[in-house]
């Protein structure tokens, strides 16, 4: 009888539902459970260092490219094991899916640009990350007495900011790459709107797990069509550069498939690809944009717990969420990878589908290490051409501000609020995004508000936040008044 109720026990907790928090449903279950969560995020955490290694001069499809490529997906799978799982305080314990940081694209293209876009620029970029990491991990061992300046108004302006400062990137990839010199042809424009309708059509006009895959499959269609495209049409054309000499190119759009025949099949990732450059011109600002990612993270965390278990997120689960995001991005560092957080797009799917269950997320970042062994996975991804990953970039970015704007106006909008979000945007994001009006001004003052709005719209977000009365009514109190209020309607 003892044998028997144990076995039901075991029974049960092996076919534990994908709503419930902890509990192991059946794999069948469970792996295109996680593969769902993979494949929404499997774009954008390789997107990042696409468009930040392009920057710093290192070429498409090179062989560091694709190591960093492959060491991109191993690192978002073992951080996000140890965000699921915990490692001591380090882990939220959620089901939180993490990858590198699009947040940072702003910032690290404007380091790039200041240490001369060269491969030096990204060791700079990676230095100042590892230490970054550090400094955030110990700002999340002290999220508790910190909490409170990090409201819904504060967390949804640095969202904002950050979706705001990355359409341009967005919009400059659907043209071919802002250094192409087919830049804005037809043919990238064609590729890229094709893209971005077969995305909306199949987020839009499918269930399942085509809409959910939606910017994978557009991206798929686009890497057919490019490949279709070369065969009907001229791939290189000759154009006449700044020196006045005539020069024959090969169209931006064309796919180099030989870049993946000649990658390995498997690889063991390399650690330190890149030498690290120790630079405060790096430092000041990337370390800065680590408390900007701090508070979005509450803010994805506090997504998860409200969207998908109803309930608001404890410290514990704040501070060690934070604490994972700097750790991951410290290891992440060091295999020459950007800087790792909680994925936005994640959030979102867990707050549509309800799915919550850590053992099935877990599955989907097994998936992502074993993607960061093949390098060959990797190569076909470097080769994406900037027109396809535009169609998708646009959407994803795009996103983002839509994120800031529900954390905004979560709560009613405030005169107070109003007022943090119309000085940290007008004034903050403006500096950022137009740098040349502090030109005459101390270069430390470029270094923190120069060349992207985010950290600029932080800063005046989180000081007005502290400095402006409070309203009368407190967040809770109002919520408590618009659920009474509806109550009310109801009952009419």
């Amino acid at each position: 009888m003892k044998e028997r109720k144990e076995y039901g026990n075991k029974k049960k907790k092996n076919t534990a539902t994908p709503y419930d928090l902890d509990g192991k449903p059946p794999l069948k279950l469970a792996i295109p459970l996680g593969l769902q969560h993979v494949l929404a995020m499997f774009v954008g955490n390789l997107t990042p260092l696409l468009i930040i290694t392009g920057v710093c001069g290192i070429e498409s499809g090179s062989e560091l490219q694709v190591a960093l490529l492959q060491n991109a997906m191993l690192i978002a799978g073992i951080v996000t094991l140890i965000q699921i799982y915990t490692i001591g305080p380090v882990g939220g314990k959620l089901p939180i899916v993490m990858g590198t940081s699009s947040g940072f694209i702003g910032v690290c293209r404007s380091v790039a640009v200041t240490m001369g876009s060269g491969v030096a620029g990204y060791g700079a970029i990676l230095a100042a990350s590892f230490i970054g990491g550090l400094f955030e991990t110990v700002l999340g061992g002290f999220l508790k007495p910190l909490r409170k300046f990090f409201p819904a108004v504060v967390t949804g302006t640095v969202v904002l900011s950050i979706g705001l400062s990355l359409i341009s990137v967005g919009i400059g990839s659907f043209g071919g790459g802002n250094t192409a010199p087919d830049y804005g042809s037809l043919e990238n424009l064609f590729v890229g709107t094709v893209v971005l309708v077969v995305i909306i059509a199949l987020k839009h006009g499918t269930k399942g797990f085509t809409s959910f895959s939606s910017i994978l499959l557009g991206i798929i269609v686009g890497y057919v069509l490019v490949s279709v495209m070369a065969m009907v049409l001229p791939t290189t054309f000759t154009y006449v550069d700044e020196t006045g000499a005539t020069i024959e190119a090969t169209k931006s759009w064309v796919i180099n498939w030989s870049k993946v025949a000649d990658a390995s099949w498997f690889a063991i990732p390399k650690i330190m690809p890149v030498k690290w450059v120790f630079d405060a011109k790096a430092i000041v600002p990337i370390c800065i944009m680590f408390v900007v990612t701090a508070v979005e993270t509450v803010g994805d965390i506090s997504g998860i717990t409200e969207g998908g278990l109803g309930r608001e997120a404890t410290d514990k689960e704040l501070s060690g969420g934070v604490m994972c995001d700097g750790l991951g991005s410290s290891l992440a560092a060091v295999f020459g990878v950007l800087p790792n957080t909680s994925f936005s797009q994640n959030v979102g799917l867990v707050a549509m589908n309800k799915v919550v269950n850590r053992y099935s997320i877990g599955i989907g970042g097994i998936f992502l290490i074993a993607c960061g062994l093949f390098p060959k996975l990797a190569a076909l991804i470097s080769i994406m051409p900037q027109s396809v990953l535009g169609g998708a970039a646009v959407m994803m970015f795009s996103s983002i501000v839509i994120s800031g704007i529900q954390l905004i106006t979560k709560w009613p909008l405030s005169p107070r609020n109003v007022t943090i979000v119309s000085v940290a945007l007008g004034v903050g994001y403006g500096l950022g995004s137009n740098s040349a009006v502090l030109a005459q001004l101390p270069e430390s003052i470029n270094l923190i508000f120069g060349g992207s709005g985010i950290v600029p719209a932080a800063l005046f977000a989180i000081i007005l936040n502290i400095i402006l009365p409070k309203d009368e009514k407190t967040e809770v109190e109002m919520a408590e008044e618009i659920l009474a209020e509806k109550k009310e309607m109801e009952s009419k």
